[in-house]
């Protein structure tokens, strides 16, 4: 899901399921959201609306509560269900400083040191800290442990402390890195609390009832919302030198800067494309560099799909540009049925396929763990092109020809474990499973690199030097 942006009147989000709906409307965790349809995690939709000038977060909550009452039918109530998440809970002695002033009458937060941090991991200096504003920080601040778990602060101790807690990443616990320490490890030793898996009474919305097609928009509407822009206000191009770092950034006031990136670069951002395969270009789009310095109407409230909108306009206009689509043999994991493993779903349960957080069991190298229930393979496929950093660099393809939805469940390591586990040789493995190895052994299943059709954006012409300024 797209952030959600007001801007100019008008409120946008971009490609939200439901659940993220539910989520951003009532506030609260995507985990915490109970009930609906299979469809409540899957099916997308974009909400573009005009509110008050002044509108903030906080009170679009309300109106956007009503629109999906009105719009979709959505019926909800609020719930206490016992789940399994994290606990966090006091030790013997608690080795917390008081902080010096009440959380509610000052800053409070965590950041992290990269300097005092021990291997391969983070050192986190909280201030002014409650202990509920720590427990429901943990999900963010150590996100390889708990994954999309819920961590409860079951403590009892009030008021706001001050901490530094410092742990290492699962990976440098499972390539045996000298002085790693877990999280759970961590926060036992260094804060004097205890963190541990089990089922804790959490409050929750229960989703009772919606509709999955929203009712019909006006047929004015287009002309009531406020008009996206199309272009910048204002642009700057021109060659990098030759000693130009790659760089981009989005700073104050709408001003994007851009220096030392490539016209393919350039070309893939702006159509959003992730890898090389999907661009058919001439070779010397890859050595032409420019620096760009641009203006954005609604300043730092411009989206990722804006951005991208108002640059393919502009290196359309002082570049020439010209493409089309069209379908091409490219490089692709192909996702292939060997001996499946899976568990037919019902179809009663919601679609969804998400991280479990680390094992916590002997094996510490598998510290991701995907629970899938009432998922097709299309869902799983869209899930593997983004959950798999370093093994995933192709778009990956379902060719396993099955139909239906299924549960099941795989683990996997890290990229970095798995090849700290190789260069060991046999003599000491880590236990480090790849995710090629988990989804064949687990679910019978294979990821093939394949040339396959796809679409790909063909540049039939473009200038190597743009107009003038």
């Amino acid at each position: 899901m797209n952030v959600a942006f007001i801007r100019g009147g008008r409120y946008e989000i971009k490609s939200a399921t439901m659940l993220d709906l539910v989520q951003t409307a009532y506030g609260v965790d995507a985990a915490n959201v109970f009930g609906g349809p299979s469809w409540l995690e899957t099916d997308r939709f974009d909400v573009i609306a005009r509110g008050p000038a002044n509108v903030t977060p906080d009170s679009i909550k309300p109106m956007l509560q009503a629109l999906l009452a009105d719009r979709f039918k959505l019926v909800v109530h609020n719930d206490t269900k016992p789940m399994s998440a994290y606990a966090l809970t006091t030790g013997k002695h608690p080795l917390l400083k008081q902080a010096a002033s009440d959380a509610a009458s000052g800053g409070s937060g965590c950041q992290n040191v990269p300097a005092d941090a021990p291997a391969n991991g983070f050192a986190w200096t909280c201030h002014n800290m409650t202990m509920a504003a720590f427990a429901s920080s943990l999900p963010g601040l150590a996100r390889p442990y708990i994954g999309g778990n819920i961590v409860a602060d079951q403590t009892q101790l009030k008021g706001a402390w001050d901490f530094t807690l410092k742990f290492s990443r699962p990976v440098a616990l499972s390539t045996g890195v000298e002085g790693a320490i877990s999280l759970a490890d961590a926060v036992d030793k260094q804060l004097g609390l205890k963190i541990e898996r089990g089922k804790v009474p959490v409050p929750v919305i229960v989703v009772d009832s919606v509709n999955q097609k929203p009712s019909g928009n006006p047929d004015d509407v287009a002309s009531k919302l406020p008009p996206l822009p199309t272009e910048f206000e204002v642009a700057d191009i021109k060659p990098s030198l030759p000693e130009t770092k790659e760089s981009v950034q989005m700073q104050p006031g709408g001003r994007i800067k851009a220096t030392g990136m490539s016209l393919k670069f350039l070309v893939k951002f702006a159509w959003n494309l992730d890898d090389d395969d999907m661009l058919s270009c001439p070779k010397w789009m890859a050595d032409e560099r420019f620096d760009i310095v641009a203006k954005a109407t609604y300043g730092d409230q411009t989206d990722d799909d804006t951005l991208e909108l108002m640059l393919r306009a502009l290196l359309v206009d002082r570049f020439k540009l010209k493409t089309h689509f069209e379908d091409q043999p490219v490089t692709v994991f192909a996702l292939l049925a060997v001996k499946p493993k899976m568990k037919a779903a019902d179809p009663a349960n919601r679609s969804t396929c998400k991280n479990a957080g680390a094992s916590g069991g002997a094996n510490s190298a598998l510290f991701r763990n995907y629970a899938c229930q009432n998922a097709t393979m299309a869902l799983l496929t869209e899930r593997l092109n983004v959950i798999a950093p370093g093994y995933i660099n192709h778009p990956v393809v379902d060719l396993t020809g099955l139909d239906g939805a299924y549960d099941f469940t795989f683990s996997y390591s890290g990229v970095a474990a798995f090849q700290a586990n190789v260069a060991s040789g046999s003599n000491d493995p880590n236990g480090a499973v790849s995710l090629f190895e988990a989804l064949e052994k687990e679910l019978g299943l294979k990821l093939e690199v394949q040339k396959h059709p796809m679409p790909v954006l063909v540049v039939d012409h473009i200038e190597q030097k743009p107009t003038d300024n």
